[in-house]
């Protein structure tokens, strides 16, 4: 177990109810999307050698976890979300020895890896899933195989057996020639679900599971784990099958039901994550591990990352990057409200305060860049103002910080304009399903949508330096990036920022060092204050004695100081009081003193 980075907090200090406190109380984690990181042969695609020869940047960084997205064996489908061999690394990125040399490497550096996995789906060129196409082989039941409905023909339209839409566009059933049968897959037609009410499926995963651990990783990062149980019926039978006693709901504008309340937080969670968690992670130290939740809420997330019941360590939930987005459908977007952002995270933040723990993060490989979508990447000042802005409200929260690779560095959206240049297929199906399809959205609003919460928006490569390819792959390599390098890398990338104290760099090591060494940051009790208000998100954090005062403005105008906020602070601050702010300190002091934030402007104050 590393604290190479951290001072360890006092079992006096009280954490997620853990006793001892776990060792990720203080920690931060950093997201490496392995084919965007860094490229060294050439190919326009990162890999793990890249991410071995960059562990010095991240650890000048101060962060103490890696969690890298998918490197398995992966027809690449959904960008390695689709495994076809859990215990063998695409050769994309290289192999089992690169792996073990990159673990060797961080772990020499303090640095842990946590791997992601994805257990919800296989892809359907993985062995499992091949066998199950044979009805009379030992897999046949690993997955959700269901016959036509009764009346028709097989394979043709109407003959799914309920009408469950995929998240990825499209039916959620995909016919088998081969089994003359239907699969089950929530997301791509390439991602079967495996049937987790099935207990060999459960063994071969932990069996697995295990072998990565034993190899030396740090813990897993868990793709939608929480649709892992789905709700069947006193029979057996899924939602709107036919004689299933559960009805599937009502038709959505792209012409299907949705099957998000039938698959998320089942009746068998808990129960599968508790055996998860005796078979894999009792009896193992140093681990850490978190479940990507949709579906998930506040309180549900209380129970589920409470130490006393022995299920994960952490969740990701998502009712606070969807303030921007309708109920409907997350491609009809609105303009961001601080105040609902406020809202959901405040809830969330509720919700663990006696027990449990949260995950922090605006941004992943799977939403956009926060300083484009919520912030102002118009010009310099903006960008730097409003990503100093967010990187503190998020990291001041109580919780687990995490950084996606770029972050620290203000990286923007990609501000793609045609359709050509997206990659990710969640973004491309859905334009073909709601635009060409359903026709229920204008081609103009779905591109405008896509620019400000497409996925790919995050996965344009690390901007390194100035160069042609921003650092990432040679600027002279045969093989372009295998997608478009932002322009803005020119004016915004590791190289100009890294020695900047003034940088986003810089205030990104300052709200991690802040994180390891102050017992309040980490882990003191967070109380909302101006919960009215519209513009400013306010807290304290307290930890005994220890008092510190959050404020953050979160728009592009001024704005005054809260009442609550300026009453507790009587008759302004110290510059020594301030502790940290997205101005300086003396404009921190002068702005408190007149009752009114500048925009974009934080601070961060001892009281």
């Amino acid at each position: 177990m590393t604290d190479f980075n951290r001072s360890v907090l006092p079992d006096a200090v009280r954490s997620n109810g853990a006793t001892p406190n776990p060792w990720w109380a203080n920690a931060v984690v950093y997201q490496i999307y392995p084919r965007s990181f860094q490229d060294t042969n050439g190919d326009g695609i990162g890999d793990l050698k890249g991410i071995t020869s960059r562990l010095d940047y991240l650890a000048d960084l101060g962060v103490d976890v890696l969690w890298l997205s998918p490197v398995y064996r992966s027809p690449q489908d959904d960008n390695g979300y689709d495994i076809s061999d859990y215990q063998d690394i695409d050769p994309l990125f290289g192999t089992l020895e690169d792996m073990d040399e990159l673990l060797a490497e961080a772990h020499k550096r303090g640095l842990k890896i946590v791997m992601d996995l994805v257990v919800n789906h296989t892809s359907d060129e993985h062995a499992w899933f091949q066998a199950s196409r044979d009805k009379d082989d030992p897999h046949a039941d690993w997955y959700w195989w269901r016959p036509a409905k009764p009346g028709h023909e097989p394979g043709t339209p109407g003959a799914e057996p309920n009408r469950w839409g995929s998240y990825f566009g499209g039916s959620a059933w995909q016919y088998d020639p081969k089994r003359g049968e239907y699969y089950l897959h929530q997301f791509s037609r390439k991602q079967p679900d495996l049937n987790w009410e099935n207990p060999e499926v459960r063994k071969a995963v932990y069996k697995m599971m295990n072998w990565w651990m034993d190899r030396g990783i740090d813990g897993f990062r868990m793709d939608v784990i929480t649709l892992i149980s789905k709700h069947l019926d006193s029979h057996g039978r899924l939602p709107g099958e036919v004689d299933s006693e559960l009805s599937e709901g009502e038709i959505g504008e792209e012409g299907y039901t949705n099957a998000s309340p039938f698959c998320s937080d089942g009746p068998r969670l808990d129960e599968f994550l508790a055996e998860m968690r005796r078979e894999v992670f009792e009896g193992r130290e140093g681990y850490m591990n978190v479940g990507e939740a949709p579906g998930i809420t506040p309180e549900r997330n209380e129970f589920i990352t409470n130490p006393a019941h022995k299920e994960l360590d952490m969740l990701f939930l998502f009712d606070h990057v969807s303030v921007d987005q309708s109920p409907e459908s997350k491609w009809d977007t609105r303009a961001f409200v601080p105040k609902k952002l406020q809202d959901r995270m405040s809830r969330q933040q509720e919700a663990v305060r006696n027990a449990g723990w949260a995950s922090l993060f605006f941004c992943n490989h799977d939403q956009p860049r926060v300083v484009s979508r919520w912030g102002n990447d118009a010009d310099r000042e903006s960008r730097e103002l409003s990503a100093k802005a967010f990187g503190m409200l998020l990291h001041m929260h109580r919780g687990t910080p995490y950084i996606y690779e770029g972050e620290e560095l203000g990286m923007t959206n990609a501000h793609f304009t045609t359709l050509e240049q997206y990659r990710d297929l969640e973004s491309i199906n859905g334009y073909r399903q709601r635009v060409e399809e359903a026709k229920c959205q204008s081609a103009e609003s779905m591109m405008a949508a896509l620019a400000l919460i497409g996925r790919d928006n995050s996965r344009t490569p690390m901007q390194w330096d100035a160069s042609r390819y921003a650092g990432f792959t040679p600027a002279d390599a045969a093989t372009e990036p295998w997608i478009g390098v932002n322009p803005n890398h020119v004016e915004i990338n590791a190289a100009e920022e890294f020695d900047d104290p003034d940088s986003v760099y810089g205030f990104y090591k300052k709200l991690i060092a802040m994180r390891h060494n102050n017992a309040t940051v980490a882990t003191g009790e967070w109380n909302l204050l101006a919960a009215d208000d519209e513009q400013v998100y306010a807290f304290t954090r307290t930890g005994g004695d220890d008092t510190i005062l959050v404020v953050v403005n979160l728009t592009d105008k001024s704005a005054g100081l809260p009442g609550e906020v300026a009453e507790l602070l009587g008759d302004g601050v110290a510059e020594s009081q301030i502790l940290l702010s997205t101005y300086d300190v003396a404009h921190g002091v002068r702005s408190i003193a007149r009752g009114e934030l500048a925009r974009w402007e934080g601070v961060v104050i001892q009281l």
